[in-house]
């Protein structure tokens, strides 16, 4: 069982999908661009094996919203009110958490804490940027591109020459994000808590972790599917 389609293909198809690409360490949202097949290859698995898991999991899984059919402002609406959400909740209070950590631990890991808590506020006060600009201009002109959809009529026209120039820019900051949760990852070694790590430390690892998880789904929706189905409409 062989396929051409990448794993941004693989993952769009469903949660399920989503689920067992994540399992197996598969990056579906930055690296989507990859072909399935040399993606599970290079990870020492069979795409077969792989394939049926999906599957398996879609057959037995509870039917997932098809985010390639549904309105485009139904999309944009679930990435605000679960995504942008969650981060905005948990961006501020993770940052809390590395605060009394450095306060508290600093003297004891003295390069690596300080160089987490750099990367982290650097990445906090992007992502911050990052979803001012997707809720103040890009979405909105793509919720405008569905309603035109919807209705048979042109798209608007959009005042920065084509709509894939903003998208091009938030999948930039998209793979800069990533780059630096990779970062954490690798100087914790992979979330391996220290020895003196008490509860503050365990949340903030935890919740790292948390948010980690939770972007690599928000990426993935905006994309590979948010983003390609407004510059497809742009070119009709």
């Amino acid at each position: 069982m062989t396929t051409t389609k990448t794993l941004a293909d693989i993952a769009a198809t469903s949660l399920s999908a989503v689920t067992t690409l994540e399992r197996h360490g598969l990056d579906y949202c930055c690296g989507g661009k990859q072909p399935f097949d040399e993606a599970c290859l290079a990870k020492g698995l069979q795409p077969s094996d792989v394939m049926r898991e999906i599957q398996q999991a879609e057959t037995f899984g509870a039917k997932d919203r098809d985010w390639q059919t549904a309105p485009l402002s139904d999309l944009v609406k679930h990435i605000l009110a679960t995504h942008h959400a969650f981060l905005k909740r948990e961006l501020p209070a993770i940052s809390n958490r590395m605060d009394k950590v450095l306060a508290v631990h600093g003297a004891k890991d003295p390069e690596m804490l300080p160089q987490m808590a750099a990367i982290y506020q650097n990445l906090f006060a992007e992502m911050d940027s990052h979803m001012h600009k997707e809720e103040e201009i890009l979405f909105p002109f793509i919720e405008q591109y569905g309603i035109a959809e919807a209705a048979g009529q042109p798209m608007p026209r959009v005042p920065f020459g084509t709509i894939a120039n903003p998208i091009a820019m938030m999948e930039r900051e998209h793979e800069q994000a990533g780059g630096a949760l990779e970062q954490i990852r690798s100087l914790t070694c992979d979330f391996e808590l220290p020895s003196y790590a008490c509860s503050t430390v365990r949340a903030l690892y935890e919740g790292i972790q948390a948010v980690a998880a939770d972007l690599h789904v928000h990426i993935h929706l905006e994309n590979n599917i948010l983003f390609p189905r407004a510059i497809a409409l742009e070119k009709r």
